[in-house]
């Protein structure tokens, strides 16, 4: 089977396809992981908004948000993961994304600018009810506010992906009125701003009733100052960074979690999901043997895949894989580096490292597919599935699924490395290095001799050891990409004409071209990228 027929392709029939979703605003699943059976809509206070919010959640789940089209766009286009699974699946996604030669009406392309101005619509149908309502009840401003996230969220997706794009900030219900030529980055950034400044005052600080947290991975005041710090530290906004993550770190509401392998634990005791360091994670659910199916297919697009007739270690797609680059250029005395990579033909690490105590399957180059091996040297170790939920919700090895895993999002590590670098350039070297630090202890684990503090020298000296360490952390999870963008040009050489131009980057790779469907569809409205 085909990566197109796979990966249940979508048949794009408009612009934005805007007017065909209208219907699923209304009708969503069960919320995240269900509202708990000791609390009523009384204790909830539902607003008259809640369906359409709780749709923004499931759009959520799409596969622009959660599979491979985020992953083409956020993982493998920088030095540190590739697209893996095997040699013949998906190959063409190996030139388009790994080696820069971008098209124009790819799969990706077109489900990636869909969902996310699909997405952009629901979020604007929504505020128009509210308008029209007139609702100012306690619960619809806070629907308002998750709204306004998902808009916000959704429009830096684009606006890093592609640059300029449409700026549909209006509800219509004429197909011919979202028809509109690309707006500025100034002016997609003023929109974020507008809409992150009014969901970090509509959301609440938690979710807590009666000392239960009612909605796991529900939107908070949290999540959208640490995305809207995030916009920030892309425009290079130091000061602003810095005042959004001290807001996010006052609240009191997020700490580091005590183990670095503890976050990616979605066991069934769910240690690792929404845990202290959660600030925003798609939330995903698989019950036993399989029932109240409300999930993605985050991990098991990127969990270890065999192919060939023995399929006992066949745990998901295999997409995502790190490189030889990342594992020669990781020290290994770094404990992070065992429980990001699984290696093939080794120790899976037991629980100290993440791992269930399990013997991986040796990587067979030259024959790739052969029976007993696989056809990658390393994967994923950060959706690595835990055998006692395969055999749960009866996803087991032979059916390659690991839907329960969420997707972190947002966590509390990326708030003290933003803090750390944007306090580094308005010259405060002490809270950088202070920053830094909480980073690294986390990881050395209590072992002193490893990972020791990096003082403050000098304001490059402290530019490229935050750089490093957000390279470390943050590995296989979607950020070093737009970091090496956004550090273009670096006197250090941490940056993507550095780092990627032997991929095939060049300046014009910073931004995909616009599908082209969408420049047909709006009959020469919308123009091309330049120099594509």
């Amino acid at each position: 089977m085909n990566y197109y027929m796979k990966h249940n392709i979508k048949t794009i029939g408009s612009l934005l396809i805007l007017a065909t979703v209208l219907v699923s605003v209304i009708s969503c699943n069960k919320f995240l992981d269900r509202k708990p059976l000791s609390a009523t809509y009384a204790d909830i206070n539902q607003g008259a908004l809640e369906s359409q919010s709780l749709g923004l959640y499931n759009t959520l789940r799409w596969a622009g948000f959660s599979t491979l089209p985020w992953i083409d766009f956020n993982s493998i286009r920088d030095d540190d993961a590739q697209k893996g699974s095997s040699l013949t699946d998906g190959a063409e996604i190996n030139a388009e994304f790994e080696t820069f030669k971008y098209t124009k009406d790819d799969w990706a392309t077109n489900t990636y600018w869909n969902d996310h101005y699909s997405m952009i619509n629901l979020c604007n149908t929504e505020l128009h009810w509210a308008d029209s309502l007139k609702a100012t009840d306690p619960a619809s401003l806070r629907n308002i506010g998750e709204a306004k996230f998902f808009r916000a969220y959704s429009f830096f997706e684009l606006v890093k992906a592609y640059g300029q794009v449409p700026l549909i900030n209006f509800y219509y219900t004429n197909p011919a009125d979202g028809v509109k030529p690309k707006a500025t980055i100034a002016q997609i950034y003023a929109q974020i701003d507008s809409d992150l400044d009014s969901a970090s005052k509509l959301l609440p600080l938690n979710w807590v009733v009666a000392g239960t947290n009612t909605y796991p991975g529900r939107l908070t005041s949290g999540a959208a100052n640490t995305l809207w710090a995030q916009t920030y530290l892309f425009r290079q906004q130091w000061s602003n960074v810095v005042a959004l993550c001290n807001k996010v770190i006052n609240s009191g509401q997020y700490s580091l979690a005590t183990n670095f392998y503890d976050i990616w634990k979605d066991g069934l005791n769910g240690a690792g999901k929404n845990g202290p360091e959660s600030i925003f994670e798609m939330q995903s659910f698989v019950g036993a043997a399989g029932a109240n199916w409300n999930a993605t297919q985050w991990g098991t697009s990127q969990n270890v895949r065999q192919g060939g007739a023995d399929v006992s270690w066949n745990l998901g797609w295999g997409w995502n894989t790190p490189t030889s680059v990342l594992n020669n250029a990781w020290d290994n005395s770094d404990p992070r580096k065992n429980m990001t990579i699984l290696f093939s033909g080794q120790s899976d690490g037991g629980p100290s490292q993440g791992g269930y105590g399990a013997v991986v399957p040796p990587y067979n180059a030259a024959s790739p597919g052969s029976a007993g091996t696989l056809d990658q040297p390393f994967w994923n170790k950060k959706v690595y599935s835990d055998p006692s939920m395969r055999a749960y919700t009866g996803q087991i090895n032979s059916s390659g699924g690991a839907d329960w895993i969420n997707h972190r999002i947002l966590r509390y590590a990326d708030v003290l490395l933003m803090l750390a670098e944007a306090s580094n350039e308005l010259g405060d070297g002490a809270t950088a290095a202070a920053n830094l630090e909480k980073i690294r202890a986390r990881a050395r684990g209590g072992n002193s001799s490893v990972l020791p503090p990096i003082p403050f020298v000098s304001q490059a000296q402290m530019r490229t050891a935050i750089k490093n360490e957000r390279r470390w952390e943050f590995a296989m999870e979607g950020y070093r990409f737009y970091d090496l963008v956004r550090w273009t040009p670096a006197a250090d050489g941490i940056d993507a004409n550095t780092v990627l131009s032997p991929l095939g980057y060049t300046p014009r790779c910073q931004y995909y071209p616009i599908p082209q469907k969408a420049i047909d569809l709006s009959g020469g409205v919308l123009v091309q990228n330049p120099l594509w």
